[in-house]
């Protein structure tokens, strides 16, 4: 399977933010776009195309630990991964889990040439497992267990 078909089947809405936007805005663009990352480009009129970096909830989770609330009014530049990791629509679901894997990401950007084309997360890759799954006849939701045994834990 290729990253083209997981792009045909979800559709190509990317969420972008300006590079010079704050935090907060980035945070806020995620919670519209239901989505754990942006891809950041720069302010000139290229309306996204360049990608300049990814920004995540993760980044701004360990920025927040690392540096406080004050990082929520810098500007996304201080949080984002520059010059991150991208694939393009014919390379393989494999080779993009790879990267997924040896890099620690969730979220890679597509590129076709220069272009930006979509985004494939770790979320697009466990849907399409589990539509393929589905089409083997594999059932939608495994059965619940009837009788759960869980640990008990005494309090101290």
């Amino acid at each position: 399977m290729k990253v083209e078909d997981i792009l045909r089947k979800k559709g190509t809405r990317i969420g972008m933010v300006r590079i010079n936007e704050t935090v907060t805005t980035a945070l806020r663009l995620m919670k519209a776009e239901n989505t754990g990352a942006l891809v950041v480009k720069d302010v000139c009129r290229t309306e996204g195309n360049t990608v300049v970096g990814v920004i995540s909830e993760r980044d701004v989770v360990r920025a927040l630990v690392d540096r406080g609330p004050g990082i929520l009014d810098q500007p996304v530049s201080a949080l984002m991964t520059r010059d991150p990791y991208c694939c393009n629509p014919s390379d393989t679901v494999r080779h993009v889990l790879s990267l997924m894997d040896q890099h620690g990401i969730r979220h890679v950007p597509v590129l076709e040439g220069s272009t930006l084309v979509g985004v494939v997360s770790v979320r697009d890759l466990i849907r399409r497992q589990l539509d393929e799954l589905q089409a083997d006849g594999a059932p939608a939701v495994a059965p619940a267990a009837e009788n759960w045994d869980f640990p008990v834990v005494a309090n101290q």
